[in-house]
Formats: C-alpha cells, structure tokens, sequence
C-alpha cells in the first residue's frame, strides 16, 4: 500500500479556492449584468454576460485541470510535471482588465452632473 502523495490535500484546497473564485466573478458578472445596463444603456449588459461566460468556461476548465492532476498525482506520486500556468495568466489579464472597466465606469458615473 502506497503512501498518500500529499498529506496536507494542497490540491484539494487550491481547487476550492479556484472554485470560490470562479463562483464570485459569476456572481459579481451578473450584478453587472442587472446593474450597467441602467447606467450605460443595454449595450453594457454584454459586459456581464462576458464576465459570467468566462467565469462558467474557468470553473470547467478548473475542474477538468484538478481532475488531471488528481489522476496525474495519484498514479505517479509527487514527481509529477504539472502544467504551465496559462489558465492563472488568463484569469490574472481578465481580472486586470475587469478592474480597469469598472474604474473607467465609475469615473463616467461621477463625471454626470
């Protein structure tokens, strides 16, 4: 009987953290969904229907990552060459330029007179 390859369950707990993260880009896509249309005009609804379609296409392929290393860890222990981090790049630029939007947003709102 093998010996479990990480004690600790780091995986474990880095998975449910993407998740939570995942789950609160969601949520806070479709307030803005429900919330700039009011200010900005329908267009901007679009906003959070991207942000909720990029948050559901995260937690998939959060899911489809752990998975991988679940079977990857499991079979072959700790000396396993895991992926790059293509998919933390990809959310660190979308949460970047979130930010941005919703500063440039808010400059426009209290620009109205």
């Amino acid at each position: 009987m093998s010996t479990p390859f990480d004690p600790g369950l780091q995986p474990e707990r880095t998975a449910l953290a993407w998740r939570r993260t995942c789950l609160a880009v969601l949520a806070g896509s479709l307030v803005a969904a429900r919330i700039l249309p009011e200010l900005f005009g329908a267009w901007s609804a679009l906003l959070g229907i991207a942000g909720a379609v990029a948050a559901a296409t995260l937690l998939a392929a959060v899911h489809r990552r752990y998975r991988s290393h679940h079977r990857r860890l499991h079979a072959h222990g700790d000396r396993v060459a895991l992926a790059d981090g293509r998919l933390i790049a990809a959310l660190a630029i979308l949460a970047a330029s979130a930010g941005a939007v919703s500063v440039i947003a808010v400059a426009l709102v209290a620009a109205r007179p």
